[in-house]
């Protein structure tokens, strides 16, 4: 069976940061690219960065570039997404997303929720 587990996520003050987690279990995590999306209240869910299965050629989404890191660490099945500078538009539930682009599978996790606030 296959999980994808969030953490990290919080409270934090505008201009602070945070570190998100996501282990997975139940897949063969090199094959996947994994991605972060995020949904914020009424809005549609947002792709926030993507890093393909060898690590390189992380993508962003304009609003995080220059804030934003994803890395992975494949020894470990788990992505990371360091987020700082946090401005409260920022907050929002933050889910990882694993893709294999060959099959098409794609697994998420249940999501963490970052909220930015003084």
């Amino acid at each position: 069976q296959v999980q994808l587990v969030e953490s990290g996520g919080g409270l934090v003050q505008p201009g602070g940061s945070l570190r998100l987690s996501c282990t997975a279990s139940g897949l063969t995590f090199i094959r996947y690219t994994m991605e972060w999306y995020r949904q914020a209240p009424v809005k549609e869910r947002e792709l926030v960065a993507t890093i393909l299965s060898a690590g390189g050629n992380p993508t962003y989404s304009d609003s995080v570039k220059g804030r934003f890191t994803i890395s992975r660490d494949n020894a470990k099945n788990t992505v990371y997404l360091q987020m700082n500078s946090l401005k409260p538009d920022d907050t929002a539930v933050y889910y990882c997303n694993a893709v294999d682009r060959w099959t098409g599978d794609q697994f998420w996790g249940q999501g963490t929720q970052v909220t930015v606030s003084s």
